[in-house]
């Protein structure tokens, strides 16, 4: 089953909101030049053993072939997905992979080295958000199945572009782009409005790099 980072009724909601039987694919890519898609890898990791210092303030800087973004890592809210999260970063489980799932207007998807929607580390955790959480631009929190509990996370995250305020406080909260808003933006015009959120240009992360203070 794939890893959605709504349930069908949410998004056949917004997808009537954008006019999506109007809408045709975004294709404008300037700033992302065109590149090859990596090739796809199963690739598993080990749980992290210990929390990260929450005294400390956390955040992962995503470098695209569209530029550069920041995420502030919400270690309070959600501990174990941040920890988690460092943890992968900081062995290149994210290196070369893409955003898989682009919706103009809502979300970029991605953090699945199979690029199919399907993948993970082969492990998961669980944060239940906070009940008042609204995904609003800017928002990054993780993608889970409907089966799965709220708060819910493997690798696979989603990085809201629009207003995604209506979705249930269902998806584990991670953070919050602090810097490159407007990188962000650039990748969200390139996909199609459909459930699928087919890519128009691939977009690859070629590492996340990971930051203390």
């Amino acid at each position: 089953m794939t890893r959605r980072t709504v349930i069908l009724l949410a998004l056949a909601a917004v997808l009537a909101g954008l006019g999506a039987s109007s809408l045709p694919a975004a294709t404008h890519a300037a700033g992302c030049p065109k590149v090859k898609q990596p090739k796809p890898a199963s690739k598993s990791r080990k749980p992290p053993k210990k929390p990260l210092d929450a005294d400390k303030t956390w955040t992962a800087t995503f470098d695209t072939t569209c530029g550069s973004f920041t995420v502030r890592i919400n270690v309070g809210v959600s501990p174990h997905l941040a920890a988690s999260f460092v943890s992968l970063a900081r062995s290149r489980f994210y290196d070369d992979t893409i955003f898989h799932r682009i919706i103009p207007g809502f979300v970029i998807q991605g953090g699945d080295p199979t690029a199919s929607g399907t993948g993970g580390p082969g492990y998961s955790t669980v944060d239940p958000p906070p009940k008042k959480l609204k995904y609003t631009r800017g928002i990054v929190a993780m993608a889970k199945t409907s089966s799965e509990p709220a708060g819910t996370s493997g690798s696979q995250f989603f990085v809201v572009t629009g207003d995604a305020s209506f979705l249930p406080p269902d998806y584990a909260l991670l953070g919050k782009v602090v810097k490159g808003i407007d990188v962000v933006a650039k990748i969200g015009k390139l996909g199609t409005h459909s459930e699928q959120g087919t890519p128009t240009r691939i977009v690859v992360v070629r590492k996340i790099t990971i930051s203390s203070r």
